[in-house]
């Protein structure tokens, strides 16, 4: 955990946040500015940065985002129609919270390429 991480502070309940989902990996939660009729994002509770930083040591909590994701989605309604999952990588891609996190988007019809 880094201690002036703003999404490790809502993993350990520090700052509240509309949580979707929790286990000893991951939490998921509402995003505060959604850009989407659901936009959650899904956390590891371990503090990796960026995309750059993840090991092979990490490989198992990666996936699990995406299981949680693809299960939050079935959850919303989201499988039928399809979704988005997005991860930034640094700030030229709109990283800003530098924690990495899965942008689950749904619920609308998205275009390609995104701005």
């Amino acid at each position: 955990m880094s201690t002036d991480c703003l999404f490790c502070k809502i993993a350990n309940k520090e700052i509240p946040a509309k949580l979707v989902y929790e286990d000893e990996l991951a939490v998921a939660f509402e995003d505060i500015k959604p850009v989407a009729p659901v936009h959650i994002l899904v956390i590891p509770r371990k503090h990796i940065s960026t995309i750059d930083d993840i090991s092979s040591k990490d490989t198992e909590v990666i996936g699990h985002l995406f299981q949680i994701a693809r299960k939050i989605a079935r959850t919303k309604g989201l499988s039928e129609r399809g979704y988005r999952l997005t991860i930034n990588c640094k700030a030229d891609a709109g990283q800003l919270v530098f924690h990495i996190h899965l942008h689950l988007l749904g619920g609308r019809k998205f275009t390609w390429p995104p701005g």
